[in-house]
C-alpha cells in the first residue's frame, strides 16, 4: 500500500492532522490501535478554557474540526474571565464524551481521501534522512511521502495506581513500544513525562443537596464561526470541597503514594497537580475545590475534577467519602497516573517537522505538551505543513503576534520542556490582539488559502471584517448631535459605562449589522489605544523576524559565548526572535548574530 501522508494516532492531534491532509486532497491513512476510542477525551469532559478556548477558535478559523464538533456535542457552556478585560475572555464547554467521539468518528469515516486502519506501528522506513513509510507490528509495510506522529501517552506508557504499575497507553489499551525504539535508533533524544486523571463516580451515589450547583451561561455562544445555532439544552455541574478529614487520610498514606515513594520519577503538570501534591504543597489548607462534572447527558458517571490522583484504590475510596455529598460514593473508575515517552521539541522545526528526518512530523503530547486543544492546534499545523512539503510550497509558520498556536509552537521549540506545557493567556505578549472573538479575522485567510475553509464562509468573514473597519471609522467621524463640546460616537463609546446599546439609537445603520460585527466594533473602539500600542510594538520588533539560515554555522560567529553557541546549535532557531527566547542567549550574542547575518548577506 502507498499513501501521500500517514498519520499515526487518532487522538485530537491525529484527527486534525489527518483531516487537514485529506481536505487538501492528499491520499491519507490514519492508523490507530483502537477504532472504538477515536477522539476519546481521556481526561476531563471539556473543551476550551483559559488560553485553550482561543486555540480552539483558531483551529476553527484555519478550517479544523474541533470547534464544530464541540458545538454539536456540548452540554454546558461558560465564558471564563468575563470579570476581566476582553483580552483574557476564554470560552469553555463541557462535552458529551461519548457523543463527541462518535461524531468525530463519523466525520473521519465520511471524509474523502481519508482511510482509517486499525494497527500498531512498529518502526519507520527510512531512506537516508528521509522517511518513506512505516512497518506495522504485523510486518506489513506501508509507503508514503510524509508521516505525522501523534501517539499521545502511548509511547512506553506505564500506569500507576498505588504500588501497582503496568504497561498501558491509556487504561485498557496497549502501549506502543516500537516507536520509541525506532526513534532512539534514529538518534532522537527522548524524555519522560507524567500526567494523570481523577476517579469517576456513580451519579446515583452522590447527594447533590450537599453541593453547590454550577450552571452554565444563559447564552451558549458557539465555538465555531461556522455554527449557525446552538439548540442543545445545558446541564448543571456541581461544586463541593475537601475537608480536614480528607487531607488527613491522604497525608497519612503518602508512604503509599507513587509520587512520593520514588515509583514515579518523571515530571507532571504543575498547573494541574494531583490531590496528594496539593496536600503536600499547601499544608495550611484543608479545603480544595472539587467540581463534579457529568461526562454525558445520560451517563451514570461523574468526573471528579480537582481530585487527580495515583494513590491506592482503598485510599481513593476512603478519602472521597469524607467530601460533602460523596459520603456514600461508589467509584466506577479509579484515578491513575501515567508516565510516557516524549521527544524534547528542540528537535523540531517551527513547521513541526523533525530536524533529523525529512518528512517526519510530530504533534501533540509527544512534543511535551498537555491538553486536547494544544494537541489539536499542533495537529492542524503539522497536517498543513506535511502537504506543503510534498507539494514543494512555502512552510506554514504562525507567529506569536498572530495566534496562540504560534505562541505555543514558538515556546516549545525554543525553550526547554521541564514539565508538560499548557497554554495560558499570560504566555501571549500580544493577547489583546489575539482575542478569542477575532480569530476569524486573524487566521481565516490561511484556512481559505489552503482549501480548508469554503468560499461562502470566507466571503462572510471578509465582509464582516470590512464592515468592522468601515463603522469603526464612521463612529470616529460622527458626532453626538446637540452637544456643544464635540464628542464623537467613538469617544462616547470609550466611556466605561457606555456600551453599544447606547450607540445604536445614535447611529441607525449599526442596528442591522451582524452581532459579531457589533461586538468587534465595540472592542476595537474601546481598546483602540491599547491595541495601537501592541501593533506599534509588533512593528518595532519586526526585525526580530529575520530568518536564520538552516545551514548557518554558529561556531563561525565571533563575539558569542561558548554557552550561546552550544544552545544555538542545539535549538537551531528559525528567526532572531526565537534565538532571543532561548535561555542563556544574551543581548550581546544577538547583536553578534545580527552583524554576522548582515555581513554574509552583502
Amino acid at each position: 500500500m502507498e499513501y501521500d501522508i500517514i498519520v499515526i494516532g487518532a487522538g485530537h492531534a491525529g484527527i486534525e492532522a489527518s483531516l487537514a491532509s485529506a481536505r487538501m486532497r492528499m491520499k491519507t491513512l490514519l492508523i490507530t490501535g483502537n477504532l472504538e476510542t477515536i477522539a476519546k477525551p481521556s481526561c476531563n469532559p471539556a473543551i476550551g478554557g483559559i488560553g485553550k478556548g482561543q486555540i480552539v477558535r483558531e483551529i476553527d478559523a484555519l478550517g479544523g474540526q474541533m470547534a464544530l464538533t464541540t458545538d454539536k456535542t456540548k452540554i454546558q457552556f461558560r465564558m471564563l474571565n468575563t470579570g476581566k478585560g476582553r483580552a483574557v475572555w476564554s470560552p469553555r464547554a463541557q462535552i458529551d464524551k461519548i457523543h463527541y467521539s462518535t461524531y468525530m468518528k463519523k466525520i473521519l469515516f465520511s471524509t474523502e481521501n481519508l482511510t482509517l486502519l486499525k494497527g500498531m506501528v512498529h518502526c519507520f522506513i527510512i531512506n537516508g534522512e528521509t522517511i518513506n513509510g512505516v512497518i506495522l507490528e504485523s510486518g506489513e509495510k506501508i509507503y508514503c511521502k510524509a508521516v505525522i506522529l501523534c501517539p499521545g501517552t502511548f509511547m512506553n506508557g506505564i500506569i500507576h495506581i498505588g504500588n501497582v504499575s503496568f504497561p498501558a497507553g491509556r487504561m485498557g489499551e496497549f502501549p506502543s513500544r516500537g516507536i520509541s525504539k525506532s526513534l532512539k535508533e534514529l538518534n532522537f533524544e527522548l524524555g519522560r513525562l507524567k500526567t494523570g486523571t481523577p476517579p469517576r463516580i456513580s451519579k446515583s451515589s452522590v447527594d447533590f443537596s450537599k453541593t453547590r450547583p454550577q450552571q452554565g451561561d444563559t447564552v451558549s455562544f458557539p465555538f465555531s464561526y461556522r455554527t449557525q445555532i446552538i439548540d442543545r439544552p445545558q446541564i448543571c455541574c456541581y461544586l463541593t470541597m475537601t475537608t480536614s478529614e480528607t487531607i488527613k487520610i491522604i497525608r497519612d498514606n503518602l508512604d503509599r503514594a507513587p509520587l512520593y515513594t520514588g515509583q514515579i520519577r518523571s515530571t507532571g503538570p504543575r498547573y494541574c497537580p494531583s490531590i496528594e501534591v496539593k496536600v503536600v504543597k499547601f499544608p495550611e489548607r484543608d479545603t480544595h475545590h472539587i467540581f463534579l462534572e457529568p461526562e454525558t447527558y445520560d451517563a451514570e458517571e461523574i468526573y471528579v475534577n480537582g481530585f487527580a490522583t495515583s494513590i491506592p484504590v482503598d485510599v481513593q475510596e476512603k478519602s472521597l467519602k469524607t467530601i460533602p455529598g460523596l459520603e456514600n460514593v461508589m467509584v466506577t473508575r479509579y484515578g491513575y497516573a501515567i508516565e510516557y515517552d516524549f521527544v524534547p521539541p528542540y528537535q523540531l522545526k517551527p513547521t513541526l517537522e523533525t530536524k533529523k528526518i525529512q518528512g517526519l512530523f510530530l504533534a501533540g503530547q509527544i512534543n511535551g505538551t498537555s491538553g486536547y486543544e494544544e494537541a489539536a492546534g499542533q495537529g492542524i499545523v503539522a497536517g498543513i505543513n506535511a502537504v506543503n512539503l510534498i507539494k514543494g510550497k512555502e512552510p506554514f509558520i504562525l507567529t506569536r503576534s498572530e495566534s496562540y498556536i504560534g505562541v505555543m509552537i514558538d515556546d516549545i521549540t525554543t525553550r526547554e520542556i521541564t514539565e508538560p506545557y499548557r497554554m495560558f493567556t499570560s504566555r501571549a505578549e500580544y493577547r489583546l490582539i489575539l482575542r478569542q472573538d477575532n480569530a476569524d479575522f486573524r487566521l481565516m485567510d490561511y484556512g481559505f488559502r489552503y482549501g480548508l475553509i469554503d468560499e461562502k464562509t470566507f466571503r462572510t468573514m471578509e465582509n464582516n471584517r470590512r464592515l468592522t473597519e468601515i463603522f469603526c471609522k464612521k463612529l470616529e467621524e460622527t458626532y453626538i448631535p446637540g452637544v456643544e463640546e464635540k464628542t464623537s460616537l467613538a469617544d462616547y463609546l470609550r466611556r466605561p459605562d457606555v456600551s453599544m446599546t447606547e450607540i445604536l439609537p445614535l447611529c441607525s445603520e449599526i442596528k442591522d449589522l451582524p452581532e459579531h460585527v457589533k461586538e468587534e466594533i465595540e472592542i476595537e473602539i474601546k481598546y483602540s489605544g491599547y491595541i495601537k500600542r501592541e501593533l506599534d510594538l509588533i512593528q518595532k520588533t519586526k526585525k526580530d523576524d529575520i530568518i536564520i539560515p538552516e545551514t548557518l554555522d554558529f561556531t563561525k560567529i565571533q563575539g558569542i559565548s561558548t554557552e550561546a553557541k552550544e544552545k544555538l546549535i542545539k535549538y537551531r532557531p528559525f528567526t532572531i526572535r526565537q534565538a532571543k527566547m532561548i535561555d542563556g542567549i544574551s543581548p550581546s550574542d544577538i547583536s553578534a548574530i545580527y552583524i554576522y547575518l548582515k555581513k554574509i548577506r552583502k
